[in-house]
């Protein structure tokens, strides 16, 4: 009896095991699905003189953003897997107020100065890039999400990473209309690491 509760136990266990690395699966076998890229991307006229990968600290600002501080990463990879260089990776989202760093964007909240809303930066041979910037928020209609652009040779991906699990998610149209695979690949699930909840997405061309 007792081995027969042990092997149950076991069998249990690697089953739920099994069940964790569905999501990683369903993630790795999906390219990065494409999304609209909003009213709100910034055009270079637009953008603060500091773009880099910190959007959190602003060139001459005397504070930091406000809001949860996260680390966003990951990899850029061809179909096959393999990494890619040279590929730039943009990321915008609003503020710890709901506010986007656009002209377009007067819904009344006060923008945080502090916070860059725009950044980017170029992969190296490893194809990984990595962001600090905040831990998305929502506003009227949307659901916390951080839009991403992806220039890779000829191949430009716009799309959004949502928060894995988020109940708001549910609401968003955007969200909506994609697949289980889908979401899975574009979610962001965060986990302490080096001081800071950090986010892997890999963009897969």
């Amino acid at each position: 009896m007792a081995n027969r509760s042990r092997r149950f136990i076991l069998s249990r266990a690697a089953g739920a095991a099994a069940i964790s690395l569905i999501p990683a699966r369903l993630a790795a076998a999906t390219r990065t699905p494409e999304a609209t890229e909003g009213p709100f991307y910034p055009p270079p006229a637009m953008q603060l003189r500091d773009t880099d990968n910190n959007l959190v600290r602003v060139a001459g600002a005397v504070r930091a953003a406000g809001g949860e501080v996260v680390r966003l990463a990951g990899r850029v990879l061809d179909r096959r897997g393999r990494p890619v260089s040279g590929a730039r990776v943009e990321i915008w989202q609003c503020d710890v107020n709901g506010r986007y760093l656009h002209r377009r964007d007067r819904g009344g909240r006060m923008r945080d100065a502090a916070f860059q809303g725009f950044g980017q930066m170029v992969t190296g041979a490893d194809g990984a890039y990595v962001f600090t910037t905040i831990k998305p928020v929502p506003y009227p209609g949307r659901t916390p999400h951080i839009h991403v652009k992806l220039f890779a040779g000829d191949q430009v991906v716009t799309t959004q990473f949502y928060i894995a699990d988020d109940p708001r998610n549910r609401a968003d149209g955007i969200y909506r209309r994609l697949t289980p695979a889908e979401r899975e690949a574009v979610a962001m699930r965060f986990e302490m690491r080096d001081g800071l909840p950090e986010a892997r997405v890999d963009l897969r061309l």
